[in-house]
């Protein structure tokens, strides 16, 4: 704790147990206010102050810090005398008359004639007990508008004191402090009177950090009050100062001092009821549009604050930003010429949002920079057919991010969940296409256009989709004009305009790698085509449906434990790279390709990775933590033996650097972490080397030539996306393997009915009484009958827009779907009997594909 700080808390607690807080229900023991302390003599009361603050016991809120004054009767001055050097600091009215005219002090009262240029917390508690003793809160009302209105002025406020580095003894242990006399407490102060000479030297343009606790302490005595008394000056101050800032921002120099700017909006979003009432209807909005001037260095500065001290109203802050672009969200009128893009409330409070993000990442728990992957990733691949060097779009690198040296991928575990930076109001009424669009014309020559898909943060998994089909689809499209321009110009050779596969059933792997493998090597980008699959000797006709069930086929065969390209971790159910595996890197490069097709031609798979593979695939090797939940047991045993306190850990453990592990058939092989392994046991002092080295070996050496293969495969279709872009890992796992919650209620809400049903109609209510009944394999049956896929997309069931047709009559007919269309025609059955016979016969046989 600094020298200052000590100080005022020692001051605090004297007054406290001498005069009191001034509440007269009072519960603290330890206040004279409240009627249980018996009274002490300044002596008494200077000690028992020291033992408080060793203590760290409770301190009344009304006057945490009252002050001594020097012009108080002569029973205050002797109590000065006696505490010596803990109380004789300048007070508040000195701070007060600096900005008189004639320079003179008031006793207890504030002059109506004078407002303070600035504020501290013990100015506020002054002039608020000044109104409350005259019943007139005009001399409040003139400091609020005097100080908040102001840039200079509110960036001097609730000022950290200054202090001398140098002379700073180290007094972070209370209980040193607690055992001191009164000359021994003095001469820890560190010579007051050099403090002061230091304190008057300090230039008047140099802006002291805020002091936030100061700052809290002051909101909480002011929101005491009834707000209808300041409100309204505080309201007109904030807009006058969001002004004041418009015009100041743009003719700043980069290169000028922001401290100012910084104090300025750090103590306005401190604010309690920023976000109630016409707060949020006046003063944020314009605070807000003025933010959106802030240079990169002065956003840098704000995330590392909020990450700091003030990291704990992260979410209040969050929570007004929220409410504020909702609120303008379902509140203004868009259409064809003003969408939502063009609301400057609403995308200037976005900006700020994203300032939150980096902080809210700032204040979590942060990895290494070096466990991200660098250039090699995509500069070789040496052993594969596939041998084609990737032009990888790189998404240019947020100015933001590279100041502060962060990535999100360097966020284990953020201050506040991610999903807490959703807001699903505005992630519904985004148009996606028109999104879109914003967003290639900041890439390509126009600009100023603003997209949500440069803040994706803000955006729910469902509505970033949307960005990423129809980057998908305009690429598909692109590729059928070219195709057709060929042929109208006579071309002697025009390319097909789809990625088209023939596979047998029996044999689908084999034949998918070899088709592949030809198109990967004769041109690659056929693989950013739309993929129609036909297979051999059935007639189905590919919009859709057919491909689904392509990739459900690929995804059994290929998890096969006969294939033993994968081995199934038992705690978690995972699949992972089997290191000991016989299958060439070209069959992994297809289970790339596959997952990239996947994503690419929006269809959900039935795998189950651990997180750790999504997080590679994004950039980032794996690390001690991803063993949670890629083996529990392991990862539970290595946080044991780093949690060992003892300095016998080598011989409880009895672990050296050499591990073991088994192959496919059960045969154990050694492996050596550092060279001589087995001769180097695992101690206090090397356990961390030996657990990254273990964890790094398990989850990027042992697998490394399988998961390079993978890899390449996956970004031959995806490089040119902006996948990374817009999503994190774990929201990649929900792209690609879709919602774990299947919600039928959901599904039934969104249902559509045609030729003749409707949702009073007797057999639909039979059907949804049937279906709510099902155990939830019955249900992914149905989901896969109806769907061609049992996986909830992304957004959940009600995104599926199933349509239930009228199919004729009562027959013995069983019901039929058209899964490209998720359409599902229903006789109309005479009983519910019936229909549940035919529905469950259907759902549990039926394979292939057929014309009607």
């Amino acid at each position: 704790m600094k020298r200052t700080a000590a100080r005022k808390l020692i001051e605090q607690y004297f007054y406290q147990l001498t005069e009191g807080c001034g509440n007269q229900n009072c519960k603290n023991i330890n206040c004279a206010s409240s009627g249980e302390l018996k009274p002490m003599t300044p002596n008494e009361a200077a000690g028992h102050a020291l033992k408080l603050f060793s203590q760290e016991a409770k301190l009344c809120e009304r006057h945490p810090s009252k002050i001594a004054r020097t012009n108080l009767p002569s029973k205050s001055n002797t109590q000065n005398e006696n505490i010596g050097g803990i109380c004789s600091i300048p007070s508040n009215d000195t701070i007060i008359s600096q900005s008189s005219k004639d320079g003179t002090k008031s006793n207890n009262k504030y002059s109506s004639a004078s407002v303070p240029s600035f504020l501290t917390e013990e100015a506020l508690y002054d002039i608020i007990d000044e109104c409350e003793a005259n019943d007139s809160y005009s001399p409040l009302i003139r400091t609020i508008g005097e100080v908040f209105s102001s840039i200079e002025n509110l960036s001097r406020s609730f000022a950290q004191e200054p202090f001398s580095p140098s002379s700073t003894p180290n007094v972070e242990n209370p209980e040193q402090v607690s055992g001191l006399n009164k000359e021994e407490l003095r001469h820890l102060e560190g010579e007051k009177d050099k403090d002061e000479d230091s304190c008057a030297n300090i230039s008047k343009n140099v802006i002291l950090p805020l002091d936030i606790a100061s700052l809290r302490r002051a909101y909480n005595a002011l929101f005491k009050l009834k707000t209808s008394i300041f409100e309204n000056s505080l309201i007109n101050a904030l807009v006058t100062l969001a002004g004041n800032l418009q015009m100041e921002l743009p003719t700043r120099k980069d290169t000028d001092n922001h401290d100012d700017i910084v104090n300025v909006l750090l103590i306005v979003f401190e604010i309690p009821s920023l976000g109630l009432g016409d707060f949020i209807d006046t003063a944020l909005p314009a605070i807000c549009r003025a933010s959106q001037w802030l240079p990169v260095e002065v956003q840098a500065t704000l995330a590392r604050m909020w990450a700091g001290p003030g990291r704990t109203n992260i979410r209040n802050i969050l929570q007004n930003l929220q409410q504020l672009i909702t609120t303008r969200t379902y509140g203004t009128p868009f259409h064809r010429d003003f969408f939502i893009q063009d609301e400057n409330v609403i995308t200037s409070a976005t900006k700020l949002v994203k300032i939150l993000y980096y902080g809210n990442m700032l204040a979590g728990v942060l990895e290494s920079p070096s466990l991200r992957y660098t250039d090699e990733m995509s500069d070789s691949m040496d052993e594969s057919f596939l041998a084609v060097k990737l032009k990888k779009n790189i998404t240019p690198e947020d100015p933001l991010a590279k100041i502060l040296g962060i990535h999100v991928l360097d966020c284990r575990k953020p201050y506040l969940p991610f999903n807490e930076f959703y807001n699903e109001p505005l992630s519904d009424l985004v148009e996606m296409d028109r999104d879109f669009a914003n967003y290639k014309s900041e890439l390509g020559i126009f600009s100023g256009k603003f997209s949500f898909m440069n803040y994706p943060f803000i955006l729910t998994p469902a509505t970033k989709t949307m960005g990423l089909y129809f980057d998908n689809r305009i690429r598909m499209y692109s590729e059928r004009r070219i195709s057709l321009l060929q042929a109208v110009s006579g071309h002697p050779s025009p390319s097909n305009p789809y990625l088209r596969l023939k596979v047998r059933r029996d044999n689908i792997i084999d034949d998918a790698l070899v088709e592949l493998e030809m198109i990967s090597m004769e041109n690659p980008n056929d693989l950013k085509k739309q993929l129609v699959v036909e297979f051999e000797g059935e007639q189905g006709i590919d919009e859709g449906g057919v491909s689904k069930e392509f990739f459900q086929l690929v995804i059994e065969e290929i998890f096969n434990p006969d294939y033993a390209m994968f081995t199934m971790q038992n705690e978690t159910q995972t699949v992972w790279f089997n290191p000991t595996s016989f299958e060439s890197s070209a069959q992994f490069t297809l289970i790339g390709i596959v997952l990239g097709l996947a994503i690419y031609n929006n269809v959900i798979l039935a795998v189950n990775f651990p997180m750790v593979l999504y997080r590679k695939l994004m950039g980032r090797k794996g690390s001690f933590e991803d063993l949670l939940d890629w083996n529990p047991v392991l990862y539970s045993s290595l946080k044991q033996m780093l949690e060992y306190p003892d300095p016998n850990l080598e011989d409880v453990f009895m672990q050296t650097f050499r591990i073991s592990y088994q192959d496919v058939f059960g045969t154990i092989i050694n492996y050596d972490l550092v060279d001589k392994g087995h001769k180097i046991p695992v101690t206090q002092e090397n356990k961390y080397e030996f657990v990254d080295l273990y964890a790094d070996f398990l989850l990027n050496k042992s697998v490394e030539k399988q998961f390079r293969a993978f890899y390449k495969g996956f970004q031959m279709v995806v490089d040119e996306s902006p996948l990374e872009q817009l999503f994190r890992p774990e929201e990649i796992e929900l792209l690609i393997c879709g919602s774990k919650n299947f919600d039928f209620d959901e599904l039934e809400k969104s249902t559509e009915y045609d030729g003749g049903y409707s949702n009073e109609s007797q057999i639909i209510k039979d059907f949804w009484s049937l279906v709510h009944a099902f155990s939830l394999e019955d249900k992914r049956k149905l989901l896969q009958f109806t769907t061609g896929s049992d996986r909830v997309p992304i957004g959940g069931l009600s995104r599926l827009k199933l349509v239930i047709a009228k199919n004729g009559p009562d027959s013995d007919r069983l019901p039929t779907a058209h899964t490209c269309f998720n359409v599902l025609l229903l006789p109309e059955y005479s009983s519910k009997d019936k229909l549940k016979d035919r529905l469950v016969k259907a759902i549990n046989y039926s394979k292939g594909f057929g014309m009607l």
